[in-house]
């Protein structure tokens, strides 16, 4: 069999299941594993579909926002970790920005008590900031009804304003090579806005962002570094080529 005949015939089974195994192809296509696996290294770098552990996953390009009620469901547990330790990045005297978005808003009671000035497009996160003492300024614009973060002309108007020291972002996907995207282009310029006002950025993003792709780049992986729960079963050390990776996990398991 061709190897164009062979990637077609993945690509179509991937296109009805969304995730295949290796052992499924060995069957589909009657070739060895060896010769599978170099077909999804190769489909991979084509951007097709993502390797994960025993096969492969359908790669899409995301363009719908999910609200607000659906992430806070998601991956709990893991994102709280994360904001956790993007909080202990803090230190009295910064002044910050905290991005829209589920878990940035964890970070909050994680700053109660600290001297700093933070700044934000996030409608949900008013009332915590304020309930934690945080002096806050927020961003005017354009409220989005999913994620209750402020866009448009107003938002970037008003974020040209302000200098950070950190700023800190989620993001729906995480790609080698297609770097960092969300679904709303208005929605990326804010992110990429506050990227580049600020001394450092930081990424947080559970494992489950990498390999993902949606439709807006907001940003090149050498402008951040990434906070994740992600460990040595996503390919760490090809996106450390490019950023810094910060793993709770590998913090966790570090000895004292």
């Amino acid at each position: 069999m061709l190897i164009s005949e062979r990637h077609q015939l993945i690509l179509n089974l991937l296109k009805e299941k969304e995730n295949v195994t290796v052992q499924e192809l060995v069957e589909l296509t009657n070739s060895s594993e060896s010769t599978l696996r170099r077909d999804l290294d190769q489909l991979e770098k084509q951007n097709y579909l993502k390797r994960v552990h025993g096969g492969a996953s359908l790669l899409h390009r995301k363009r719908e926002e999910p609200s607000v009620g659906e992430k806070v469901t998601q991956n709990h547990e893991e994102k709280a970790g994360i904001a956790r330790h993007a909080a202990g990045l803090v230190q009295d005297g910064d002044c910050i920005y905290i991005d829209a978005g589920t878990t940035t808003f964890q970070m909050i009671k994680h700053l109660k008590g600290k001297e700093i000035l933070v700044v934000t497009n996030g409608i949900d996160h008013l009332e915590a900031l304020l309930e934690n003492d945080v002096c806050t300024y927020v961003i005017g614009g354009f409220v989005k009804k999913t994620t209750k973060a402020t866009v448009g002309r107003n938002a970037i108007e008003g974020i040209k304003n302000y200098r950070f020291d950190k700023c800190f972002m989620g993001t729906n996907a995480i790609h080698y090579d297609l770097e960092l995207t969300t679904p709303d282009p208005e929605e990326a310029q804010i992110k990429e806005k506050a990227i580049s006002l600020s001394r450092e950025a930081f990424i947080l993003a559970d494992h489950t962002k990498f390999g993902e792709v949606s439709f807006s780049k907001f940003a090149k992986l050498e402008q951040v570094k990434i906070i994740t729960n992600a460990d040595e079963s996503i390919n760490m050390e090809k996106y450390m080529e490019k950023t810094e990776i910060i793993s709770i996990k590998s913090l966790a398991k570090a000895p004292y």
